[in-house]
């Protein structure tokens, strides 16, 4: 007996195979022919909108699954609001400019300037785009994302440029803004700042020193620290940067912390306290007379001379310092830091970056670091501070150091120009 007919099954014309391989490309084909989204906007041409405003994928390298899970839940948000009644208007579109564009260039024709001319390389630049887009569309429209394809918008449309200027335009008529030089990661290979996520971090060697910044004015931190005797001292900073010093702008402190003034080996120190007995086995001076002890804003204002430049330098507050390594007194170079460039705002001190970006100090820095790369730099900063009795430790250590994603080269912290790449 056939069993099969006595069970009440309901009938169907659906194949028991899907055959998504086939039966999907003929869905899109049928799309494209009935103008699908077009069809969709006119039907609801007097429906409310709901615009999703999407973030334009780069317009480099194959789609994969981050570009297809980003698409898709779009996808599904869009096609949703399309069921609810609304009006759904969706134009894909791509960023294409920016350095990965460029590199890749860069790998068939040269560097612009070099081997090739600027407007030859800038036209290469936009046909690779173009190549590039033409991929990924066809792979976004087989996930069966509904958009108007046919019109995208691209960056690098001229319209898009020109409106990019005409905002710029308005805005700078409204005095909205404001020039000025911020630190970024800067890769001497690429010539170019880089993005946090084109960083990464790899193991390395770099000399550890500690610097006394001497007290401008004795009686005036006497005063402060209500001592009767007025004497020389010192704020003690510890940096892994040495070519960092010739941007000094201050030192800073918590202003909460507990700082302490020492009496160590004929020398006069300030630093926090808590790492105070960590620091001295450091030097090799595991006893010390302390004199005061203070809350860092006590120092708020105090002047220091620079350890090897003819300037002076504010002490100033900032929630950044830490007890986690070092003297609890930060080195701050606002062109070489965030954190610094930030405590800096707040005391309007310059953002000055002796430093270009090819990796060179300028050649009118004097001391014998003009025209120097970043590694000699923290060759000839040592000798220097040693030179002027303020290299109170130096050693190698090893830790995680950014390095450029492309070129797995250390990248440097600068504050370009403003209105430069230089």
């Amino acid at each position: 007996m056939d069993y099969k007919q006595t069970l009440n099954l309901p009938k169907t014309e659906f194949p028991m195979q899907g055959k998504l391989p086939e039966r999907e490309p003929a869905t899109l084909v049928r799309w494209q022919e009935h103008d699908l989204y077009g069809a969709l906007q006119k039907a609801r041409a007097e429906s409310p909108a709901f615009i999703l405003h999407d973030g334009p994928p780069y317009a480099n390298g194959n789609i994969h699954i981050g570009h297809a899970v980003n698409k898709v839940l779009k996808d599904i948000i869009n096609k949703s609001k399309l069921s609810e009644g609304f009006r759904v208007p969706y134009v894909p579109g791509w960023d294409c400019h920016g350095l990965p564009i460029e590199i890749q260039v860069e790998k068939e024709l040269g560097r612009p300037g070099e081997k090739v001319s600027a407007q030859a390389f800038r036209n290469a630049c936009r046909a690779y785009a173009e190549g590039q887009i033409a991929g990924q569309r066809q792979d976004f429209e087989r996930l069966g994302i509904i958009g108007d394809w046919e019109k995208p918008y691209l960056t690098m449309h001229f319209t898009a440029e020109a409106n990019i200027l005409r905002e710029l335009s308005r805005l700078t008529v409204k005095g909205q803004v404001v020039r000025g030089a911020k630190p970024v990661h800067w890769c001497v290979d690429c010539g170019s700042a880089l993005a946090e996520a084109e960083v990464e971090y790899q193991e390395r060697s770099d000399p550890s020193i500690d610097v006394a910044f001497g007290v401008a004015d004795a009686a005036d931190l006497h005063q402060r620290l209500g001592l009767a005797e007025p004497a020389e001292a010192s704020v003690v900073i510890w940096t892994t940067t040495p070519w960092t010093l010739p941007a000094n702008q201050a030192v800073a402190l918590h202003p909460e912390y507990t700082y302490v003034l020492l009496r160590a080996d004929e020398r006069h120190l300030i630093l926090a306290a808590d790492l105070a007995e960590s620091t001295l086995a450091r030097y090799g001076h595991p006893e010390a007379e302390v004199l005061a002890e203070f809350a860092g804003a006590v120092l708020e204002g105090l002047q220091l001379r620079h350890p090897f430049l003819d300037r002076e330098v504010p002490v100033i507050l900032g929630q950044h310092v830490t007890l986690e390594a070092g003297t609890g007194c930060v080195h701050t170079a606002p062109a070489h830091g965030v954190d610094d460039y930030e405590a800096a705002r707040r005391y309007h001190l310059p953002v000055d970056s002796p430093l270009l970006g090819n990796g060179r100090f300028k050649d009118d820095l004097p001391l014998g670091l003009g025209g120097i790369t970043v590694q000699e730099a923290n060759e000839r900063v040592p000798t220097l501070l040693r030179e002027r009795n303020a290299l109170l430790h130096f050693e190698k250590i090893r830790h995680s150091y950014p390095h450029c994603w492309r070129h797995k080269t250390p990248l440097l912290f600068r504050a370009p120009p403003s209105g430069s790449s230089a």
